[in-house]
């Protein structure tokens, strides 16, 4: 899996790449825990994620609760693949995802 990180001013976009699973999902919780202090939009950019498992919506979750109490997190360019798994699992009723 590959994280890249972009800031600008209050806004954190993070481009998701390869696979969201048991082994990567901790990296990726890390990564966004250290930087979201301060941040009012989190972008989360998952045009290049092949794959999610139940331990990477276990990230989305927590940070999707981070972010309701200081600004908003949006999923963008999700695949078809990660989409079915969003919406099969009930998270497109409680993340943003455009």
């Amino acid at each position: 899996m590959n994280i890249q990180k972009t800031l600008n001013g209050t806004e954190l976009t993070v481009v998701v790449e390869g696979r969201l699973d048991t082994t990567t999902s901790p990296r990726l919780e890390e990564e966004l825990r250290s930087n979201v202090e301060g941040i009012t939009s989190l972008v989360m950019d998952f045009e290049k994620l092949e794959y999610i498992s139940s331990a990477g919506l276990r990230v989305l979750l927590a940070m999707q609760k981070i972010m309701n109490q200081q600004g908003q997190m949006v999923l963008k360019n999700v695949s078809e693949a990660v989409m079915e798994v969003l919406e099969v699992t009930g998270f497109v009723d409680i993340l943003t995802i455009e």
